[in-house]
């Protein structure tokens, strides 16, 4: 059984900012675009049975720097839905709803998405587990995503609900990395920078 890497993006204007960013296709910034290039050292060398990007660009862009060939996009690595909240802080969400929370309430629909709760994230890391699953018998797989949505993959790849991805902090450009100890999945390297 492979390894299953997780590669946050690199930074954004919005993820410096803490602003909840979903749809809103921002590119990296220099510190982002560096932080994607720093995990070059990181992969060099290392095959991979399969490569999968989210179709954002601040994804792609993070695989194309940190030197990963042949990427797939695939629609389920796309960031949690963020609906109404999209480009708001979560300082800014308490003021108007105190008591708010990501892991339990989910997002509440926008003008332009529906927003998604966290079953529904959980559901789309199922789907992307299960399909994945023949490539980690073959070996290692990468993905390249979102901070939120990578942390509901390591919980629902751990056997937790998707609600406890609250558990593992995920920054931006970091590499970390799921394995097996006795058969069972654990956590070998979380936030990684070279």
């Amino acid at each position: 059984m492979g390894d299953l890497l997780l590669v946050r993006h690199g930074e954004t204007e919005w993820s410096r900012s803490g602003q909840h960013t979903s749809h809103t296709d921002l590119p990296l910034t220099s510190r982002g675009e560096e932080q994607a290039k720093s995990l070059a050292p990181l992969l060099s060398g290392r095959p991979f049975a399969r490569v999968l990007t989210s179709p954002l660009g601040r994804a792609v862009r993070t695989a194309e720097l940190a030197g990963l060939v042949g990427a797939e996009p695939d629609a389920d690595l796309h960031e949690w839905d963020y609906g109404g909240y999209e480009g708001v802080t979560s300082v800014d969400i308490h003021r108007a709803r105190p008591g708010w929370d990501l892991w339990t309430d989910g997002a509440p629909p926008g003008d332009e998405s529906p927003g998604e709760s966290p079953e529904q994230v959980g559901r789309r890391a199922d789907r992307l587990l299960a399909r994945i699953e023949p490539a980690l018998a073959a070996g290692d797989v990468i993905l390249v995503a979102h901070g939120h949505f990578l942390r509901v993959v390591t919980a629902r790849r751990l056997g937790l609900p998707p609600a406890e991805g609250r558990l593992f902090q995920l920054a931006t450009g970091t590499l970390s990395r799921l394995s097996t100890e006795h058969d069972r999945p654990v956590i070998t390297e979380w936030n990684a920078r070279p």
